[in-house]
Protein backbone atom coordinates (compact mmCIF):
# COMPACT_ATOMS: atom_id res chain seq x y z
CA UNK A 1 0.00 0.00 0.00
CA UNK A 2 1.27 3.91 -0.81
CA UNK A 3 2.07 5.90 1.64
CA UNK A 4 -1.13 7.61 1.16
CA UNK A 5 -3.02 5.40 2.06
CA UNK A 6 -4.59 5.10 6.00
CA UNK A 7 -3.47 1.93 7.62
CA UNK A 8 -7.02 1.47 9.32
CA UNK A 9 -5.48 -2.33 10.28
CA UNK A 10 -2.44 -0.87 12.08
CA UNK A 11 -4.72 1.58 13.68
CA UNK A 12 -6.67 -1.17 15.04
CA UNK A 13 -4.05 -3.38 15.81
CA UNK A 14 -2.53 -0.56 17.91
CA UNK A 15 -6.01 0.01 19.97
CA UNK A 16 -6.14 -3.26 20.51
CA UNK A 17 -2.56 -3.37 21.89
CA UNK A 18 -3.72 -0.76 24.10
CA UNK A 19 -6.25 -3.16 25.43
CA UNK A 20 -3.45 -5.42 26.19
CA UNK A 21 -1.32 -2.73 27.91
CA UNK A 22 -4.47 -1.35 29.87
CA UNK A 23 -5.28 -4.80 31.14
CA UNK A 24 -1.49 -5.16 32.44
CA UNK A 25 -1.63 -1.70 34.19
CA UNK A 26 -4.54 -2.68 35.91
CA UNK A 27 -2.95 -5.70 37.08
CA UNK A 28 0.41 -4.49 37.61
CA UNK A 29 -1.84 -1.75 39.84
CA UNK A 30 -4.52 -3.33 41.63
CA UNK A 31 -3.59 -7.03 40.82
CA UNK A 32 -6.07 -9.26 39.54
CA UNK A 33 -9.92 -9.05 40.13
CA UNK A 34 -12.21 -12.10 40.75
CA UNK A 35 -11.21 -14.77 38.76
CA UNK A 36 -9.53 -12.75 35.69
CA UNK A 37 -6.43 -14.63 34.76
CA UNK A 38 -4.33 -13.88 31.35
CA UNK A 39 -3.10 -16.11 28.89
CA UNK A 40 -0.16 -14.04 27.15
CA UNK A 41 0.83 -15.91 23.68
CA UNK A 42 4.24 -14.45 22.03
CA UNK A 43 7.06 -14.88 19.79
CA UNK A 44 9.95 -15.55 21.44
CA UNK A 45 12.50 -14.50 18.66
CA UNK A 46 10.99 -10.98 18.54
CA UNK A 47 13.31 -7.90 19.02
CA UNK A 48 13.14 -6.94 22.58
CA UNK A 49 12.16 -10.01 23.83
CA UNK A 50 14.33 -10.94 26.86
CA UNK A 51 13.76 -14.80 28.49
CA UNK A 52 16.85 -16.94 30.11
CA UNK A 53 18.38 -18.87 27.71
CA UNK A 54 17.07 -22.42 29.10
CA UNK A 55 13.46 -20.59 27.80
CA UNK A 56 14.66 -19.64 24.51
CA UNK A 57 15.79 -23.52 24.13
CA UNK A 58 12.44 -24.66 25.23
CA UNK A 59 10.73 -22.28 22.99
CA UNK A 60 12.45 -21.64 19.79
CA UNK A 61 10.02 -19.64 18.29
CA UNK A 62 6.41 -19.00 20.84
CA UNK A 63 5.57 -19.40 24.20
CA UNK A 64 2.28 -18.61 26.11
CA UNK A 65 2.57 -17.14 29.62
CA UNK A 66 -0.13 -17.18 32.22
CA UNK A 67 -0.58 -14.51 34.75
CA UNK A 68 -3.04 -15.53 37.40
CA UNK A 69 -1.64 -16.21 40.56
CA UNK A 70 1.83 -16.47 40.97
CA UNK A 71 3.51 -13.57 39.34
CA UNK A 72 5.77 -10.95 40.66
CA UNK A 73 7.44 -7.75 39.39
CA UNK A 74 4.62 -7.06 36.69
CA UNK A 75 6.09 -3.72 34.78
CA UNK A 76 3.94 -2.16 32.07
CA UNK A 77 6.07 0.15 29.98
CA UNK A 78 4.37 2.08 26.48
CA UNK A 79 5.85 -0.91 24.13
CA UNK A 80 6.74 -3.73 26.77
CA UNK A 81 5.98 -5.74 29.98
CA UNK A 82 8.19 -7.03 31.91
CA UNK A 83 7.16 -9.82 34.74
CA UNK A 84 9.01 -12.60 37.03
CA UNK A 85 7.10 -16.07 36.93
CA UNK A 86 8.41 -19.63 38.07
CA UNK A 87 10.06 -21.72 36.04
CA UNK A 88 10.58 -25.40 37.44
CA UNK A 89 10.48 -23.39 40.89
CA UNK A 90 12.76 -20.83 40.03
CA UNK A 91 11.92 -17.15 39.21
CA UNK A 92 12.76 -16.32 35.70
CA UNK A 93 12.15 -12.28 34.61
CA UNK A 94 10.50 -12.05 31.67
CA UNK A 95 10.36 -8.44 29.04
CA UNK A 96 8.12 -9.08 26.04
CA UNK A 97 7.45 -6.06 24.23
CA UNK A 98 3.81 -5.63 22.93
CA UNK A 99 4.75 -6.08 19.56
CA UNK A 100 6.13 -9.43 19.99
CA UNK A 101 2.35 -10.78 21.50
CA UNK A 102 0.28 -12.95 19.39
CA UNK A 103 -2.39 -13.52 21.68
CA UNK A 104 -4.06 -12.16 24.73
CA UNK A 105 -6.93 -14.68 25.96
CA UNK A 106 -8.77 -13.89 29.54
CA UNK A 107 -10.74 -17.30 30.21
CA UNK A 108 -12.66 -15.84 32.85
CA UNK A 109 -14.48 -13.96 30.94
CA UNK A 110 -14.33 -15.59 27.65
CA UNK A 111 -12.21 -12.11 25.85
CA UNK A 112 -9.75 -12.96 23.68
CA UNK A 113 -7.35 -11.21 20.74
CA UNK A 114 -5.48 -12.23 18.49
CA UNK A 115 -2.69 -10.82 16.32
CA UNK A 116 -0.96 -10.62 12.88
CA UNK A 117 2.55 -10.99 12.60
CA UNK A 118 3.91 -7.20 11.94
CA UNK A 119 5.11 -7.10 8.11
CA UNK A 120 8.70 -5.98 9.39
CA UNK A 121 8.44 -8.75 11.36
CA UNK A 122 7.45 -11.46 9.15
CA UNK A 123 10.32 -9.93 6.93
CA UNK A 124 12.74 -10.57 9.31
CA UNK A 125 11.90 -14.22 9.82
CA UNK A 126 11.30 -15.05 6.56
CA UNK A 127 13.76 -16.55 3.88
CA UNK A 128 15.84 -14.15 1.77
CA UNK A 129 13.76 -15.92 -1.02
CA UNK A 130 10.35 -15.91 0.68
CA UNK A 131 11.45 -11.74 1.31
CA UNK A 132 11.38 -11.07 -2.45
CA UNK A 133 8.29 -13.01 -2.87
CA UNK A 134 6.32 -11.14 -0.72
CA UNK A 135 7.37 -7.82 -1.73
CA UNK A 136 5.92 -8.38 -4.56
CA UNK A 137 1.92 -6.90 -3.75
CA UNK A 138 -0.51 -7.90 -5.95
CA UNK A 139 -4.78 -6.60 -6.34
CA UNK A 140 -5.51 -10.59 -4.98
CA UNK A 141 -3.64 -9.90 -1.53
CA UNK A 142 -4.98 -5.98 -1.25
CA UNK A 143 -8.42 -7.28 -1.67
CA UNK A 144 -7.45 -9.86 0.94
CA UNK A 145 -7.20 -7.31 3.19
CA UNK A 146 -10.76 -5.49 2.58
CA UNK A 147 -13.74 -5.61 5.20
CA UNK A 148 -16.91 -5.60 4.41
CA UNK A 149 -19.30 -3.28 6.40
CA UNK A 150 -22.09 -4.72 4.79
CA UNK A 151 -23.03 -7.39 7.78
CA UNK A 152 -23.13 -4.71 10.38
CA UNK A 153 -25.57 -2.41 7.97
CA UNK A 154 -29.11 -1.80 9.37
CA UNK A 155 -31.46 -3.23 6.37
CA UNK A 156 -33.60 -0.40 5.47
Amino acid sequence: MSDSTLRYDRMVEEALRDVVRSSLNHAAEHGLPGEHHFYITFRTTAPGVDLHESLYQKYPEEMTIVLQHQFWDLKVQDDRFQVTLSFGGVPRPLTIPLDAVTAFFDPSVQFGLKFEVSDQEAAAQSAPAANAASNESSAEEDAANVITLDAFRKNS
